[in-house]
């Protein structure tokens, strides 16, 4: 598929989120991850071009060689027995260290584009593994719906149908949190998670409400403890009238809450903003893959 390709790629947030102590045999932990797809969007251009290349607006404070989209751009092409002489343009508007999957984002995105220009399907068992070796949610990005990971919450599972939150996010000022830096915190004093069954029956039936009581982030101690401005935000915006429930997602340090209405997930990212100075942002989760690709 030669030329110009744009993808657009959203960002997600954990609906379920369940740490284990136990590791894999690549010395990753054992995860159980209930994710849905959030209407915050990068977007990516591919061109052909002599040589790799990686560009990120704005500029990161590493070189384009140790990111996760120059790290899938080569494994593909590795695996697939190309060249990758493309151009890789990436125009970030997700925030980093949030737990929102932003470097994952980018990277699944671009393995999808990359596998349709060099004639694979995105969920290809080879583009896939690749996904698995570049990050733990990098593969939830080759198909981002609402879906359960297992593995080390890079094992594709179950998928499930539409689900429409309006949703208000919200970040502390301050230092972000790596998912490394939250994983060895959790290692200090772990803790069993609950079972993800409820949950995914809620997202079978399309029940919101359910969803909404269940759930459920053992990562989040972890987190807030790493920045405390996490749990200030959490604890704000439990408090707020249009919240019907908020929490950590992923590593942290964005919260996300749960509203009745986009109208209301407005009023309350524009008071975040407004009032507390916090990074915010009103949107929906999305459920159709023509939606998020």
């Amino acid at each position: 598929m030669p030329g110009r390709q744009t993808v657009q790629t959203p960002c997600k947030i954990n609906l379920h989120l369940g740490i284990h102590s136990q590791l894999d045999e690549r010395g990753y932990h054992c995860v159980d991850s209930v994710m849905a797809p959030v209407a915050l969007f990068d977007t990516i251009v591919i061109e052909d071009a002599p040589a790799l290349s990686v560009t990120h607006k704005p500029a990161l404070c590493v070189p384009p060689q140790k990111t996760t989209v120059w790290k899938a751009a080569c494994l593909l092409a590795e695996e697939l027995g190309v060249e990758p002489a493309v151009s890789i343009t990436v125009t970030a508007r997700i925030p980093e260290k949030a737990g929102l999957g932003g470097s994952s984002a980018d990277a699944g995105a671009t393995l999808r584009a990359l596998a349709e220009r060099w004639g694979a399907e995105p969920l290809d068992p080879r583009v896939v593994a690749v996904a698995r070796r570049v990050g733990a949610d990098v593969a939830f990005f080759l198909d981002p719906v609402p879906s359960l990971h297992l593995g080390a919450g890079d094992v594709l599972t179950e998928r499930f149908g539409e689900l429409a939150l309006p949703i208000a996010l919200v970040m502390p000022e301050g230092e972000g949190v790596s998912a490394k830096g939250a994983y060895d915190e959790f290692d200090l004093e772990p803790t069993v998670p609950v079972d993800y069954d409820a949950i995914c029956e809620a997202l079978r039936a399309g029940d919101a409400a359910a969803v909404r009581g269940l759930l459920y982030n053992n990562l989040a101690p972890a987190a807030k403890r790493l920045q405390p401005g996490c749990a200030e935000v959490e604890v704000w915006m439990a408090e707020q009238p249009e919240t019907l429930t908020a929490m950590v997602t992923g590593s942290g340090s964005c919260v996300f809450a749960v509203c009745q209405s986009l109208g209301d997930a407005r009023a309350l990212a524009e008071r975040a903003a407004q009032k507390r100075g916090w990074w915010s942002f009103a949107t929906l989760t999305v459920g159709e893959p023509q939606k998020v690709c």
